[in-house]
């Protein structure tokens, strides 16, 4: 594993994992976590998305009527609808803009994190740049991880998101590994999909 560039004494926000220039690796090893790409194989709903033909045309409205030329435009157009709609079907709050701070290196703002009793699934918007954002994201879940302190929490999953293109990850506490997900989902065109996945990660048992 390589040495980690982050360094005890000091001060780091989610937000400059972003802006990083080392690779996974370099970053991540500080908490002792592995980094790769893989297939992931993410839970699934089986429940029927009922509003799903009126959310699909609420976004693809979206594209044509809102400038999306920032990250407010997208979350607010493309991302709330969707995670408001998986948190009601899963029965789970939103929180939006939530501070969170565990220690001088895991500290800032989450724009999204959805919960219920048992699950917790964490949201980062982008403007562009998935892989970047993924680097934040990464740091957000062992935050998040580390502000549950719950013992019987194995796996935390999050997903960056510009609106149209979502990336799942998944942070494995037992094997200390953070997986990124191969696969992109294209939204509108894989909407439902997405519906599927969200809720399912909410609703696992």
């Amino acid at each position: 594993m390589k040495k980690s560039v982050i360094t005890s004494n000091s001060s780091y926000t989610f937000f400059d994992y972003f802006k990083m220039n080392a690779d996974f690796e370099e970053i991540f090893s500080f908490w002792n976590f592995g980094f790769r790409v893989d297939n992931i194989i993410l839970p699934k709903s089986i429940q029927e998305i009922e509003n799903l033909p009126e959310i699909e045309r609420q976004i693809r409205d979206s594209f044509s009527r809102v400038v999306l030329d920032s990250e407010a435009a997208r979350r607010e157009a493309l991302i709330a609808p969707i995670l408001l709609e998986s948190a009601r079907l899963s029965q789970s709050k939103v929180r939006i803009e939530f501070p969170i701070e565990v220690s001088q290196q895991l500290k800032g703002t989450l724009d999204y994190l959805l919960l219920n009793e048992s699950r917790l699934l964490v949201i980062e918007a982008k403007n562009e740049d998935l892989y970047r954002g993924f680097k934040q994201l990464a740091a957000e879940m062992i935050a998040v991880q580390q502000w549950a302190e719950d013992d019987n929490l194995k796996v935390l999953y999050g997903a960056v998101s510009t609106g149209n293109l979502w990336q799942f990850g998944k942070l494995d506490i037992v094997n200390k590994i953070i997986i990124q997900d191969l696969k992109v989902y294209d939204v509108p065109a894989e909407l439902n999909e997405l519906f599927h996945i969200l809720v399912g990660i909410l609703e696992r048992k």
